[in-house]
């Protein structure tokens, strides 16, 4: 075992990227980051029956999205399970003439049985070891587990574990058909890839004795283990999609910034102080896997919300804006050529929104007209007298030799003046006109960014709209 920490990450590509692997994955690129090691990506796709290509690519992309960069991977040749079958039945080889391994020929009606017994008794169900010495030379092969004492799990997060080897039975290495188990494919993958600490979710506990008795079977050192905790749902149960969105996938489409899903990923059972903010730097200079709770964090999309809606508030305009734009372009819109406005235009709605989708929708009436104008607003405000004001707004504007926020705001006072009215009721009325409706950022804002033109159309609209009402 090399001194170098070298970690892994081994999804199954069986679906999306669900966001407990993606706290996994977090948790391993931390701890090779802060102690300048290697972070190693496997894809563990020996079940060919749910493993496809694409969910691969949705894995890969969901990664690279989330930041999480590899130093060995794909596309490199390697790294996918079912191009290392040769490697697996030479350690399985190995196994079988060193003795510690055997073929077995039991039938699965008879194993069948022999668990439905075990169940019946209300006991594990333990492989008998018939096959263990008739020598056979075909079968499945088993690993020699003993038969007395125990192997202890020295988990970085849980501390010791102790399990029995009677609790234990002699596991199947490579079935009859010559596929090897996952199990097995684990322990070879992570000695031939030089694995010094595997960190995996704590469902996978039960397996670490049988993988610790294949290493000291190959006559291997044994990495260090570290269980992480479940996500947990509301209802501190695992978290599943009965509780809603799962997969990183479905958080990027909704308009959560990568930024802010780490960040809330990371303080999933991790803490530094009171600390809740955390940039990328601070994450790897600050993560320990010492700090690491063994209990289950409850994933809780407020907070991620909460988060999501400081990253907007406080990043740089023209991330925003290029983080925004596919957003609009989904939302079947076109965002402004005019990169300098687009990004001011951002400027007005950052702080009203919670996610990049819900920014757009707040800001819709910036990349196109009103289809609609709120009902009751539009029966209190576009009358007759409505009609005659916004004629006098419209004739001020075209007059008024700038359009910035403030020679719009200066022309509208003195307009309320003359007329001998309060500011908000010929500013709300400009509002329902240009944006449809009642609440929107500064509205001598939204009249600058928007532009003489546009703006003077939309109000002459609304005008057309008050007089036929009238």
């Amino acid at each position: 075992m090399t001194s170098t920490v070298r970690v892994r990450f081994a999804p199954s590509p069986t679906g999306h990227l669900h966001v407990g692997s993606a706290h996994t994955a977090l948790f391993n690129w931390l701890f090779a980051r802060h102690h300048r090691g290697a972070f190693i990506l496997r894809i563990e796709d020996t079940d060919r029956s749910r493993s496809t290509d694409e969910n691969i690519v949705a894995i890969v992309d969901a990664l690279r999205w989330l930041g999480l960069d590899w130093d060995e991977g794909p596309p490199a040749p390697g790294y996918r399970q079912t191009e290392r079958f040769a490697i697996y039945r030479e350690h399985a080889d190995r196994l079988l003439a060193a003795g510690r391994a055997y073929y077995c020929d039991c039938p699965p009606e008879l194993l069948d049985r022999e668990r439905h017994v075990a169940q019946q008794r209300g006991e594990t169900f333990r492989y008998s070891g018939r096959c263990r010495d008739r020598g056979l030379g075909a079968g499945a092969l088993r690993l020699r587990v003993p038969t007395e004492g125990a192997t202890v799990v020295n988990d970085l997060i849980n501390g010791p574990v102790t399990f029995e080897h009677g609790q234990l039975d002699d596991w199947i290495l490579v079935r009859t058909d010559g596929t090897p188990t996952y199990n097995f494919c684990v322990v070879v993958d992570d000695v031939t890839m030089r694995i010094s600490h595997v960190i995996r979710g704590n469902d996978h506990l039960s397996n670490t004795p049988k993988q610790i008795l294949c290493y000291e079977a190959l006559d291997y050192a044994v990495p260090e283990f570290a269980h992480v905790s479940m996500i947990l749902g509301p209802d501190r149960s695992r978290l599943s999609k009965r509780h809603g969105a799962t997969s990183v996938q479905a958080y990027r489409d909704a308009g959560i910034p990568a930024d802010a899903l780490v960040n809330y990923l990371a303080r999933l059972g991790w803490s530094h102080g009171d600390q809740e903010i955390f940039s990328r730097v601070e994450l790897v200079e600050l993560f320990d896997i010492k700090d690491v709770a063994s209990s289950g964090a409850v994933f809780d999309v407020t907070k991620l919300e909460w988060l999501s809606q400081h990253y907007l508030k406080t990043m740089d305009g023209g991330q925003l804006a290029e983080l925004v734009e596919p957003f609009v372009r989904a939302a079947g819109l076109t965002p402004p050529a005019d990169r300098e406005r687009f990004v001011a235009t951002l400027d007005t709605l950052r702080e009203r929104a919670k996610t990049l989708v819900e920014l757009v929708e707040q800001g819709r009436f910036y990349f196109e007209r009103p289809s609609a104008y709120e009902p009751k607003a539009a029966q209190k405000l576009l009358t007759a007298e409505g009609a005659r004001r916004l004629g006098l707004v419209i004739e001020r504007l075209e007059r008024a030799p700038e359009f910035t926020a403030t020679a719009i705001e200066r022309v509208v006072r003195a307009l309320t003046e003359e007329l001998g009215l309060k500011l908000v009721d010929i500013a709300q009325l400009a509002r329902l006109a240009v944006t449809g409706r009642t609440a929107s950022p500064p509205i001598f804002d939204v009249l600058a960014l928007i532009g003489r033109e546009e703006s003077v159309a939309r109000l002459r609209h609304a005008r057309e709209v008050a007089e036929r009402a009238a």
